[in-house]
């Protein structure tokens, strides 16, 4: 493929980290054309580390600082609408690329608006964990084929799978997409509208280093059995009506923009539906029964949630 690749590169604080990342950026087998630095109000080093790094390449580095931060979804957003590439790269400040991510996966975008794939969990040290990305979402062969398949909506509707810091998209597609609605994070909205509109592919191949530090803006966390029974049984504190207030706004947009109708456009309000009905079931347990044994009678949460574990997460949770 051919296209000319930008990257959309946000950065907050990132002095220890910005630098290897910048490094591994501009050593791709497959070389970007241009680095676009979106800075959300970094107080530290963080631009006087871009700065030397952008004297010492012939690469264009283009930084566009804002004295009041936008948040990550924002940032992101504006520094996507600044590139001029065919395709644009998402890159968090504190990853590491491997030297052929570009080569490997700008083949995968023929036919496709977005492509992601695995990475490789690492420290603060870049010393790997000794697990992917993959395996810490815990993502099932039914999701996996649904991905690598053609099929991703079905899989986002579910629960987002798509990390930015894997993905690049076609810029016209990204562009499309934007401005990404106030209860969205960059990363899911993109990916839910490439399923809508031109199509995501994932690739299991790793092809970052995925740093987790704890200072993550999002980062990733790999539960376990006791881990995800107290998230079963922890109070809702309003991620409920959170879901729903995203699902109606996806629903809305993607009419008012003219990605989804018809038998589309009806998943996404049935999606809503079932997020507001979750939201709306009562504080004591043994009165949502019902409503969950309805949920489960249309097949909602086997399309829009986790099956049997959002089924067991709003019969036990506390209110």
């Amino acid at each position: 493929m051919s296209a000319r690749v930008s990257v959309a590169l946000c950065t907050h604080q990132g002095e220890r980290w910005v630098e290897e990342q910048l490094r591994s950026i501009l050593a791709q087998s497959r070389p970007v054309s241009e680095i676009v630095v979106g800075d959300d109000a970094s107080t530290d080093g963080t631009l006087a580390v871009v700065r030397r790094v952008a004297s010492e390449t012939e690469v264009p580095i283009r930084i566009r600082r804002h004295d009041v931060a936008l948040g990550v979804a924002a940032n992101f957003a504006d520094a996507i609408a600044a590139t001029s590439g065919d395709v644009v790269a998402l890159s968090d400040q504190d990853d590491v690329w491997h030297p052929d991510r570009l080569e490997r996966l700008l083949p995968h975008l023929e036919g496709v608006a977005l492509v992601h794939s695995n990475a490789r969990l690492v420290g603060a040290d870049g010393a790997p964990l000794g697990s992917t990305l993959e395996e810490s979402l815990e993502m099932s062969a039914w999701e996996r084929a649904a991905l690598e398949e053609g099929r991703a909506l079905d899989a986002l509707l579910r629960r987002n799978l798509v990390t930015g810091a894997t993905a690049i998209v076609r810029r016209d597609a990204a562009v499309a997409a934007l401005p990404v609605p106030p209860a969205w994070i960059h990363d899911e909205w993109l990916a839910i509208c490439a399923a809508l509109g031109g199509g995501v592919r994932y690739v299991p191949e790793t092809t970052i280093d995925y740093r987790q530090h704890g200072g993550n803006a999002i980062g990733v966390q790999r539960l376990s059995l006791g881990g995800k029974l107290r998230r079963v049984l922890e109070a809702d504190s309003g991620k409920h009506a959170q879901k729903a207030a995203r699902a109606e706004q996806l629903a809305a947009e993607a009419a008012r923009r003219g990605l989804a109708s018809g038998a589309a456009l009806e998943r996404l309000v049935e999606k809503a539906r079932h997020e507001r009905s979750r939201a709306a079931l009562p504080d004591a347990r043994p009165l949502r029964i019902g409503g969950v044994l309805r949920g489960i009678a249309r097949g909602r949460y086997r399309r829009f949630s986790r099956g049997a574990y959002d089924v067991a997460r709003d019969l036990l949770e506390r209110h």
